[in-house]
């Protein structure tokens, strides 16, 4: 199934002239923008990380106003031109009704049309571009090393969200998908891509090592999607989204999807985007209905006796703070206070994240101490508390680390710690965020602060986590597999030695 496509982009000419782009006027892809990319950015750090731009420009910009009329939204998966398989596998998966983000743009999607889409983190958006991206690319197939649909996304966590998410779309539909993320062996992603897979999930730097390396294409890409385009300008990835961008078919299908929309990404907008689509579930600022917003000011030298507290709470809690080195001390404190945390930031490996992720999920770890690495792309169900132990300094990051709960309409409250010296910037970005919170004054044991977080005294008998039991039998298993066939070889080896030495 392949609608066919809405809007010409063969022979198109920019016709944005009575808005906010009027100055841009001519072909997206044409050389005359090559030179209005941010220089500053894409930076690398000595750590080999990116920084964040310190001149990034910051608030909302006027998106482009949509020339051809959009389709109407759908209130049924039924109503739309969707494959019949897609269909059966949305049922399977007990998705029965679609999100207001889903409804408006999918009809457009699926009709070929170019996408400018914001919703806040949980409100349906990678189902809103993976079912288009998923029934649009439908029985075709790919050649090696060259996919047929590309998702960028800022981070390995959000990479393999996504892939969770549309993955048993995709084998409903015979469609190969690869993730493609930094701190896994590039020689498996290689592999994959020199096998032929139609999906692409990605993040910006390796899917460049592995263009750079001969093992991937992207001129056959018909469909490309922008997942969080504001964090990957703000992370210094401008440059090589656009160098990506700019290799994929240019008469091809783009979504931009995002939990903001702010002028970092304005130069992605007119510059790739043809006559989009816009539509805007929630607006950047302002609180979710279902969310509760708390300041809890306290005194430092009991912010440490109060973390650990609402730590040993009942249910899980993921807390937030500014450094790794931050994470890892705290990490540590807590489990030798009876407390099962797990840290997670950017110095821990792949595998070690991922393993941190799923025992989090399963409950086999309580709290989860992360720095912003965790803000986006991580999705537990029935979360309901998440705690900035250290105050973000930029409304974004308040909204997006609150975003981890209070998911698809459940609640959730975002609990802050405060000390003296930090209400006023703390005043004012709540402000900024469009945030009116519920602030206390609390210490370690006080009622108020049980009211509010659940906080209870910790055991003060120190636990080690390890991995559960089906895993370690996992690994046993594969262990005994590893060590099979060498033992095999090394007895057959030493037959052999015996009859010669007989004979």
């Amino acid at each position: 199934m392949n609608p066919t496509r809405t809007n010409n982009r063969s022979s198109r000419t920019r016709r944005n002239g009575g808005h906010a782009y009027g100055s841009t006027a001519g072909s997206p892809r044409s050389s005359r923008f090559a030179s209005s990319a941010p220089s500053r950015s894409g930076a690398p750090s000595r750590s080999g990380g990116y920084s964040r731009r310190p001149g990034a420009v910051q608030g909302e910009f006027a998106p482009p106003k949509t020339i051809t009329p959009a389709l109407p939204a759908v209130e049924a998966f039924a109503d739309l031109a969707l494959d019949q398989r897609l269909l059966a596998a949305l049922t399977a998966q007990g998705v029965s009704v679609p999100f207001p983000i889903q409804g408006a743009t999918l009809p457009n999607s699926l009709a070929g049309r170019d996408v400018l889409g914001r919703g806040r983190t949980g409100s349906g958006k990678t189902l809103a571009f993976g079912l288009a991206l998923l029934a649009r690319t439908a029985g075709q197939a790919a050649e090696p090393r060259q996919p047929l649909a590309l998702v960028l996304v800022p981070t390995r966590e959000l990479a393999q969200q996504v892939t969770d998410a549309l993955t048993p779309y995709a084998r409903a539909v015979k469609l190969r998908l690869a993730t493609v993320v930094g701190g896994m062996p590039i020689r498996r992603q290689a592999n994959a891509l020199r096998g032929g897979v139609e999906v692409v999930v990605a993040t910006p730097g390796r899917l460049k090592d592995l263009i750079d390396r001969g093992d991937c294409r992207l001129d056959r890409v018909s469909i490309t999607v922008l997942d969080e385009a504001d964090q990957m300008a703000d992370m210094g990835f401008m440059p090589q989204v656009t160098a990506l961008l700019d290799q994929v078919r240019p008469e091809g299908q783009r979504m931009l999807f995002s939990a903001t929309l702010d002028r970092n990404v304005d130069l992605l907008v007119r510059r790739y985007l043809t006559d989009p689509v816009v539509h805007s579930v929630d607006p950047s600022q302002g609180a979710v209905s279902t969310m509760e917003h708390h300041v809890l000011h306290v005194h430092g030298a009991d912010k440490h006796r109060l973390t650990t507290e609402i730590a040993a709470r009942e249910g899980r809690v993921i807390m937030f703070l500014d450094t790794k080195h931050a994470v890892d001390r705290l990490t540590q404190d807590l489990l030798d206070s009876g407390v099962r945390a797990a840290a997670l930031h950017g110095g821990k490996s792949q595998p070690q994240r991922t393993r941190t992720l799923a025992q989090f999920k399963t409950g086999h770890v309580t709290v989860l101490v992360a720095t912003n690495v965790a803000a986006r792309g991580i999705h537990v169900d029935h979360l309901d508390l998440v705690v900035n132990v250290d105050p973000p300094t930029d409304h974004k990051d308040y909204l997006h680390r609150g975003g981890r709960t209070a998911r698809a309409g459940e609640s959730g409250s975002v609990v802050t710690l405060v000390t003296a010296n930090q209400r006023r910037d703390m005043t004012r970005l709540m402000t900024t965020a469009g945030i009116v919170p519920q602030t206390t004054q609390v210490r370690s044991g006080e009622e108020a602060l049980t009211r509010i977080t659940g906080a209870r005294t910790p055991s003060g008998i120190p636990v080690t986590i390890t991995a559960p039991p089906t895993e370690q039998r996992k690994r046993s298993a594969t262990s005994r597999g590893r060590r099979g066939p060498a033992a095999a070889a090394r007895r057959a080896g030493a037959r052999r030695s015996a009859a010669d030495a007989a004979a």
